[in-house]
């Protein structure tokens, strides 16, 4: 199957991206290496995946918000799958600018949406984001919590995920939303906190912890969002449907910054930093819905997750660690 990857330089897409070639996919990674982070993971992640299957993969160097690019790519490569993980991610950031997000998470996936439908494509699976949920009237987030986000990238999540259903209802496109919550994993990007405090301990470096470190978040480890995305080429179920993608446990930064600091054996104490505008102050997955629909079981806890992650870490130091340094 020819499969189209939005974002496939990325932490998630190259993962999706791997896993699709693993299986025998003809796979087509759309990236514009927007300098959001240091671009040379980018630049790792696209030559593992080339090495990986180098008949079966291609690279474009190209945006989702450019119509032509998008027409050319589902014109030139026959496209009959969409993984679209391409996002400008970031809370934080999207309050600094949120015309950026918009541009990227909006118009950039309508685009994708026309091109689906013109196209004929057998399913679009869109990547959306626990920060839709925004305030936390009950814990743990179902599908049917009130969405209220609390930034403008979480209104462009959301906003996408009514795009999708829309474009399901009244063009018969099949189309799914996953809700990530907070995913980690080897490759990740350097702004995350796993990472953040990993780089500090081997450091020598107290992890900072912005707020009063009580605040929880739900971590999914990448290899179960993977087996979730994959899980959608084989099943017709959930079209039109948005799902939540989590772990179903949770951990307090505090803690989750003890732990990095106890697997890294780092001699420091965690320092306190004011809270961060926009942030959530707790996130929790309900998969049932997943688990229903898409016979979703996350398998990784934290404590096991940051321990791979950080034996990763070391193992891929050399070229990894300074560019997360830089970041």
């Amino acid at each position: 199957m020819n499969v189209l990857v939005t974002g496939g330089a990325g932490f998630i897409g190259s993962h999706i991206t791997n896993a699709l070639l693993e299986n025998g996919h003809e796979v087509i990674v759309v990236d514009p290496l927007d300098p959001y982070y240091d671009v040379g993971i980018k630049d790792r992640n696209i030559k593992l995946c080339r090495k990986s299957s180098p008949e079966r993969y291609t690279y474009v160097d190209g945006s989702i918000t450019d119509e032509d690019t998008v027409d050319r790519l589902f014109d030139e490569y026959n496209v009959e799958f969409v993984f679209h993980e391409a996002a400008q991610a970031g809370v934080r950031t999207s309050v600094e600018n949120p015309h950026k997000p918009h541009e990227i998470n909006t118009t950039g996936l309508l685009n994708l949406l026309e091109a689906a439908v013109d196209h004929d494509v057998r399913r679009f699976v869109n990547a959306s984001s626990s920060s839709v949920y925004g305030h936390d009237e009950y814990l743990p987030y179902d599908e049917d919590h009130p969405t209220t986000p609390r930034s403008p990238y979480g209104v462009t999540k959301r906003t996408a995920e009514h795009y999708c259903r829309v474009y399901t209802e009244i063009h018969d496109l099949p189309t799914v939303s996953l809700r990530y919550f907070t995913v980690y994993g080897p490759r990740m990007r350097p702004n995350m906190a796993i990472t953040n405090f990993t780089s500090r301990c081997l450091a020598g470096e107290p992890p900072v912890i912005y707020g009063d470190g009580q605040q929880t978040r739900d971590f999914t480890y990448i290899d179960d969002v993977v087996r979730a995305n994959l899980a959608l080429l084989e099943t017709d179920a959930a079209d039109g449907e948005a799902m939540n993608i989590g772990s179903t446990g949770n951990i307090t930064i505090e803690a989750l910054a003890d732990h990095v600091i106890a697997e890294t054996g780092a001699d420091v104490e965690p320092v306190y930093d004011d809270a961060k505008e926009a942030d959530a102050r707790h996130t929790h997955a309900d998969v049932s819905k997943a688990r229903e629909l898409i016979d979703y079981d996350p398998t990784t806890d934290i404590r096991d997750g940051v321990s791979r992650f950080v034996d990763w870490y070391e193992d891929n130091r050399e070229w990894y660690a300074p560019l997360v340094r830089a970041s």
